[in-house]
């Protein structure tokens, strides 16, 4: 429950980056800052919720990482942003760091 808390928390960390580019948007300067908004209070109330059984240090590299991870997909692929091996590489990276920070 604590971990699907925490992925759930990590998802909507990649709300509120994605409301504050639609904000930029014709028409969506509202909906993309409330999109913002309920996305920070979700992510942060389920993060907090995950603490009461998952490490501080471990929850904290998951929820970023899914966050980054997330954000720099959206950004590749809805928004134009460059797709260069070496961005991929570095995405793989924070992955195999979450993954190494769990095995530990």
């Amino acid at each position: 429950m604590y971990w699907g808390a925490l992925l759930i928390a990590g998802l909507c960390e990649v709300g509120w980056p994605l409301g504050l580019k639609l904000a930029d948007a014709p028409g969506m300067k509202i909906w993309g800052l409330v999109l913002a908004i309920v996305s920070m209070a979700i992510s942060g109330a389920l993060l907090w919720f995950s603490l009461k059984e998952i490490p501080i240090g471990t929850a904290y590299a998951v929820w970023t990482s899914i966050g980054a991870v997330g954000t720099f997909a959206l950004g590749v692929f809805f928004f134009g942003d460059p797709s260069l091996p070496i961005r991929w590489l570095g995405v793989a990276f924070i992955i195999l760091g979450v993954v190494m920070l769990k095995l530990g």
